[in-house]
């Protein structure tokens, strides 16, 4: 029942990334909805009292035959026993059998339903690389060179005309929990989800190639503010040994004079967020700590609109400027609980997804109304952002296309240049500091694995990493691999030669850097 709903979710089946959760258990279970536990429950009840019930017949017919046995016989189920390890590794071949060899169709969900899900969970419970790199398909200065004859060609703006109408504006970046492009209208999505983004989008400048980098918020996080793409197994926010050492946009903000802050409504232990928030430099922080429970939804924390009446609230006082704020929402976060009118109902996941998107969006759209009203508003930009992709609304396989991946990002405020409508290079959310540090004037070449969002070079590309596997996309081509089968998902469009050698270099590249920080 745990594999079935986290396949729901996350796409996976049961592996170690469940444990992480487990030092939060009250915010692990809140993916899922109230039915889903309780049937969850009554399932787990129902299956344990036949058991009991079987069992006991079974036992009371043939106790009158029970007898102890030989000591001898020790040994030799010992031996038995130790034979087991020929099934468990699959024969007596070179290699043993591994989630490859049930791998048997061009469908992922196909292959997904093929693997033995306690298998994996154990299997992937004893994975270790010793300190070695899993994704190694290259020499490392080659894996280097490969990406650096790429990226090199975009890391400067080539445009002529300026993004900002000033040299250090304030800045409020607003991570919007889970939003798909696949709901934004003015993306080409449903039009009827956001309709405040929507209208908002013909007053900013609109990303409409952008991409999410992970499929989570503990991957998002590090890959806006650090640059660092997620890693196909591990999650490096949830190693603050690592973290430490990674580059932070708000600590090159602060070395530029900025006064930081982050906001979220829920509680920041969950993911290691907490830690890796305060490793970037931020002290200036508001969590669900501060928010009355009678305003809490039951499972993740502030609804969004008491969580932004309250961001709000803290910008209508005197500034302090310039400023840089983070503002996390979770409202439509599964199992989307909400305040009011499910708009589209709330029959269907994906219903309940889209009825989410539409609360938060007004709750959205309040803000920025609320902003246009303030005198910092003039020499400030906004950025919107989903912190990632997600799978709902259900689109056509495979199931970790880029359709999964694809978000929003739209920047407003009076510190941008208003006749810059769409930006439709293709980027993705490591690029965000490295660009947003190059507007500032500010160093960052910290960030080795970002790229100028505002170069409109044709080799522009965007990386983003799943489950054992990734996607790298141009304007012209898509390739997704999958490194369980070591075979490709898909391949369309040109240069695909080119995208997997690129996409398994900065896939090695990225987990021997992510080796070497301790």
């Amino acid at each position: 029942m745990i594999d079935a709903g986290l396949y729901q979710a996350w796409g996976i089946r049961l592996d170690t990334s469940l444990l992480a959760y487990l030092n939060t258990p009250l915010l692990m279970v809140s993916s899922a909805s109230t039915f889903q536990l309780a049937f969850g429950v009554f399932a787990w009840w129902l299956t344990t009292f036949l058991f009991i019930k079987l069992y006991n017949k079974i036992h009371k017919k043939n106790n009158e035959k029970l007898n102890f046995g030989s000591w001898l016989e020790i040994p030799i189920f010992l031996l038995i026993t130790a034979t087991l390890i020929i099934p468990v590794r699959g024969g007596f071949q070179t290699i043993p059998v591994n989630q490859s060899n049930v791998y048997f169709s061009d469908k992922m969900f196909a292959n997904h339903a093929a693997i033995n899900f306690i298998w994996n969970f154990f299997n992937t419970l004893t994975f270790e690389t010793d300190g070695k790199n899993p994704y190694k398909y290259f020499d490392d200065e080659t894996a280097i060179h490969i990406i650096n004859k790429t990226r090199n060609k975009l890391l400067y703006s080539n445009r002529t005309d300026s993004i900002l109408t000033t040299s250090k504006p304030n800045v409020i970046l607003i991570l919007w929990e889970s939003l798909s492009a696949k709901v934004v209208g003015s993306l080409g999505g449903e039009p009827n989800v956001t309709p405040n983004l929507n209208n908002l989008s013909k007053e900013g400048i609109l990303f409409t190639n952008f991409y999410a980098n992970g499929d989570r918020t503990d991957k998002g996080i590090p890959a806006i503010l650090s640059g660092y793409y997620p890693l196909p197994f591990k999650r490096i926010m949830r190693m603050p040994n690592k973290t430490r050492s990674l580059p932070m946009l708000p600590k090159k903000m602060i070395d530029l004079g900025y006064k930081t802050s982050f906001y979220y409504g829920g509680d920041l232990n969950f993911g290691n967020m907490n830690t890796y928030i305060r490793n970037a430099g931020i002290t200036d922080i508001i969590d669900g700590s501060e928010f009355d429970k009678k305003d809490w939804n039951s499972k993740w924390g502030a609804y969004d609109d008491v969580f932004m009446k309250r961001f709000a609230k803290d910008l209508s006082t005197k500034q302090s400027e310039p400023f840089f704020k983070i503002a996390l929402t979770l409202t439509s976060h599964e199992p989307y609980e909400i305040k009011g009118e499910y708009v589209f109902g709330n029959d269907t996941e994906d219903n309940n997804f889209r009825s989410a998107h539409h609360y938060t969006d007004q709750v959205i759209g309040d803000f920025i109304a609320f902003a246009k009203q303030q005198d910092w508003y003039k020499n400030t930009l906004i950025v919107i952002m989903a912190d990632h992709g997600h799978s709902s609304p259900k689109h056509k396989p495979p199931y970790f296309s880029p359709k999964k991946f694809r978000i929003p990002m739209l920047w407003l405020g009076g510190a941008i240049n208003k006749n810059i409508k769409e930006i439709n290079t293709i980027a993705s959310q490591v690029d965000f500091p490295y660009t947003l540090l190059d507007l500032l004037k500010a160093d960052n070449k910290d960030f080795i694995f970002s790229k100028n969002i505002f170069n409109t070079s044709d080799e522009q590309f965007a990386h983003y990493t799943f489950n054992k596997g990734f996607g790298t996309l141009t304007k012209e081509g898509l390739f997704l691999y999958d490194y369980t089968s070591e075979k490709p998902i898909l391949e369309t469009g040109k240069n695909t030669t080119k995208l997997d050698s690129l996409g398994k270099a900065i896939t090695q590249n990225s987990y021997s850097d992510f080796l070497k920080r301790k």
